[in-house]
């Protein structure tokens, strides 16, 4: 069974039995018989991958498992000493520390004492923030960091989950959609935040020309003015239907277990517009069909 170019398969399905290959996590090798070569077959559910000669089965649900560099879209549980623990659907709760966060303004110095007094100023307990995973260790456990500008607090928009599986790394897990006004982040996790894509207006002149000096502000400065302009500034009727939209489109995708990527997401978005579908009758059984047809082919 295939779906999307993956091919699916069930415990104890034969993979292949053409020699050569090496035996990944998920399968398992079978002596063949009446004098046949040995078989590969899979001993969970889930989507068989392949690197050069080694052959993985994916499982179709599991809980996320980190990689160093992935994007993910985490919740705060806990405020602790010089840390944040975060759940990120992992098999443990991911670890956010003090000094692996931007300080106000960007500055780059020792966290203090009085850093730790004020860690609920930054992150506190159910804030949702995007960050990447720094390490992975031996036990499974996940660091992040949110050192980067891109990275930090969420706010102001929607959320929805899928199955880890169905995220797959890409070069940008952060998009801007076309034609929508709606920005999504795609965590490898599973968890996908979608925010309207904030105004060119709101970028204003880079020059600090309030004091007359024409330097350049710090672009720290900038994308913290930006992040609190957009918690602050209420979301629009049009974009608010078109997030429901791109939410509804993910939905979709998920019940009938198809990747979640950008043209994806499109590709859903504009066949429900032509079809004439408001956001609230997009996910009726008959619906979802329609909308994922040319996804499943």
């Amino acid at each position: 069974m295939s779906a999307a170019g993956h091919i699916i398969v069930v415990p104890g399905q034969e993979i292949t039995s053409v020699q050569g290959y090496l035996r990944g996590h998920g399968t398992y090798v079978e002596e063949g018989t009446d004098g046949g070569p040995p078989k590969l077959l899979a001993c969970v559910a889930g989507v068989v991958e392949r690197v050069n000669k080694l052959i993985s089965v994916r499982p179709i649900k599991s809980r996320y498992i980190g990689e160093v560099g992935d994007l993910v879209v985490g919740r705060v549980a806990e405020v602790q000493s010089k840390r944040w623990s975060v759940e990120v659907g992992a098999h443990r709760s991911a670890v956010l520390m003090l000094s692996s966060v931007n300080l106000p303004g960007g500055q780059q110095r020792i966290r203090t004492y009085e850093d730790q007094l004020q860690m609920r100023s930054f992150f506190q307990e159910h804030d949702l923030i995007s960050a990447e995973v720094q390490q992975v260790n031996s036990d499974g456990g996940i660091a992040l960091h949110t050192r980067s500008l891109k990275y930090g607090k969420l706010e102001n928009g929607q959320l929805v989950s899928v199955p880890p599986v169905l995220i797959r790394r890409l070069k940008q897990h952060v998009v801007s959609l076309p034609d929508t006004g709606v920005d999504v982040i795609l965590g490898t996790n599973g968890n996908v935040w979608i925010s309207r894509t904030p105004p060119e207006e709101w970028k204003g002149k880079e020059e600090g020309d309030a004091a007359g000096t024409g330097s350049v502000a710090p672009k720290a400065e900038t994308l913290t003015r930006q992040r609190k302009q957009h918690a602050e500034t209420e979301t629009i009727g049009e974009v608010r239907t078109n997030i429901c939209r791109v939410r509804n489109a993910i939905v979709a995708l998920r019940n009938v277990f198809h990747l979640v990527t950008p043209e994806s997401i499109m590709s859903v978005y504009r066949r429900s517009v032509t079809m004439g579908l408001q956001p609230k009758d997009m996910l009726s059984g008959e619906a979802v069909l329609a909308l994922t047809a040319k996804e499943a082919t």
